[in-house]
């Protein structure tokens, strides 16, 4: 392998790590915020031990997404120096944002809220965690603006007198279509990862009680958790619904959007060889050999029904492969213009097909649930923890698709404007690089994030099996008169 290709690997490595932990930190911020809320308002402690035992999760995952974070922007600065040199005048400034605004907001926030819980009132520390769940959302806007930019280039102009791409409008930076139509589809697919988190651990608690109680008479106190899980998995479940529904809205938006701004994208996340109108939707393809369109083999179409999905008619047109390969070299000169497609066509499909696991466990939760029923069956709980990890994937495959399917880009030309500002990605590698220690890093890396990774799960798992924590009673006195301490 060369620099190229081992820095593309390592990159796509630890990107795919990092955001593997992102949707959970927003998504499940907001809901631990909802759930003290509910504690707030009604001093039930059943909504306490629901906070304080999602919020454990919460900082757990918070703290290693942190950890993974910090290498990405070391990266751009090395084995993507090229990148960072021609474009960091715009791609820079909503990486400036987050870091000093946003990441701001969420660490010095949740460090009130974990250290505060006896130290500040009530509707004070809830606020602190408010803060915290607004910062992580503007967190992702940031990095989702910086991220869309390089889709969808706007708002700079190119200066041949510096060989660099210079912003002239940080509005438009900041308001990019492509921003607008990605940050709704990212948070309500954040939300769905952290309503599948939150059910499919009640879930398995609550049969688990279930069985014991029927198995045991004198089982004693199992009436309390009983109410208390089956609360947060009808919570969750309607959670997984809701974003469910914003998640296939959203992406619908997105993509149409990205027939017209991405062609070759869309086009590669079908496998369409050659621009048709009425094409069918490929449900399942015969892998083969190549990268090109041709090595795959449709088993399964739905007729007309991709062109419904990306036009929004039956016997809508879409561009294929081969032409726009044409049109490119046209417009760019000779090259590849095209990307992986069986990458593209098969992340694009397991993005769709993983997010059916949150919807069957939402679904079997509210009709399992329901009259005040609770469920005992063994493939309740089954399902309850093997739905867990689907979203997660799910949105992992979607941004594998995203950024495998702008290739060979690593900024996309804006074909529905006039800005020059684009870029190959085998022009943004760093020139001053070995591949062995590309090589070396990346191995480093991965070692490293793998061990990161036992331990995430081990504490992850703990603290789930722990189950609710029971609550001590509350001090007496001033609450500015307690000690900060750490409440976990």
């Amino acid at each position: 392998m060369d620099v190229l290709e081992l820095a593309r690997w390592q990159f796509g490595i630890t990107t795919v790590y990092h955001f593997f932990l992102v949707p959970l930190t927003i998504g499940l911020s907001v809901l631990v915020a909802i759930l003290q809320t509910a504690w707030v308002r009604t001093g039930n402690p059943m909504w306490l031990r629901l906070t304080k035992f999602y919020g454990k999760l919460l900082m757990i995952n918070f703290a290693l997404g942190v950890a993974t974070g910090i290498v990405q922007e070391f990266q751009f600065g090395m084995n993507w120096s090229e990148y960072s040199r021609y474009v960091g005048d715009v791609f820079g400034a909503p990486l400036a944002m987050e870091a000093l605004a946003a990441f701001f907001l969420e660490s010095t926030f949740l460090g009130l809220w974990i250290f505060g819980w006896d130290r500040l009132s009530k509707r004070l520390h809830l606020a602190c965690l408010w803060l915290f769940s607004i910062g992580t959302i503007l967190s992702a806007y940031f990095i989702i603006a910086a991220n869309s930019w390089m889709q969808h280039p706007v708002g700079a102009t190119y200066n041949p007198e510096t060989g660099r791409a210079e912003m002239t409008d940080i509005g438009a930076v900041l308001t990019n279509s492509t921003t607008l139509a990605a940050f709704p589809h990212v948070i309500a697919s954040a939300f769905l990862v952290a309503g599948t988190v939150v059910a499919g651990i009640a879930g398995a608690w609550l049969v688990k009680g279930q069985r014991e109680a029927a198995s045991n008479e004198t089982a004693e106190g199992r009436d309390g958790d009983r109410a208390l899980y089956r609360t947060a998995l009808r919570f969750g479940a309607v959670v997984m619904l809701i974003s469910g529904v914003a998640v296939v809205g959203t992406g619908d938006h997105q993509g149409k959007l990205m027939v017209e701004e991405q062609p070759m994208k869309m086009a590669a996340a079908e496998g369409i060889c050659d621009t048709d109108e009425g094409v069918g939707f490929s449900v399942f393809a015969l892998p083969g050999w190549g990268e090109s369109c041709d090595s795959l083999t449709d088993a399964i179409v739905v007729p007309k029904l991709a062109s419904f999905l990306f036009t929004g008619r039956f016997d809508g047109e879409i561009r294929g492969i081969n032409d726009l390969q044409a049109e490119y070299e046209q417009m760019f000169g000779p090259g590849d213009y095209s990307p992986n497609v069986p990458v593209a066509y098969w992340s694009f499909r397991l993005m769709i097909y993983l997010g059916a696991g949150s919807a069957a466990l939402a679904l079997a939760a509210l009709f399992l649930t329901r009259k005040g029923r609770s469920p005992s069956q063994e493939w309740f709980r089954r399902l309850s923890l093997w739905a867990i990890p689907t979203p997660f994937l799910a949105a992992s495959f979607g941004w594998i698709f995203t950024e495998m399917g702008r290739q060979p880009w690593v900024v996309y030309p804006n074909l529905t404007g006039t800005d020059p500002v684009h870029l190959q990605t085998l022009f943004g590698v760093s020139t001053s690089v070995s591949a062995g220690e590309v090589l070396t890093s990346m191995i480093v890396f991965t070692v490293v994030y793998l061990i990161l990774g036992v331990f995430w799960y081990r504490l992850m798992r703990r603290y789930a099996a722990e189950g609710a924590p029971d609550i001590a009673p509350e001090p007496s006195g001033d609450p500015s008169d307690q000690p900060l301490s750490f409440a976990y």
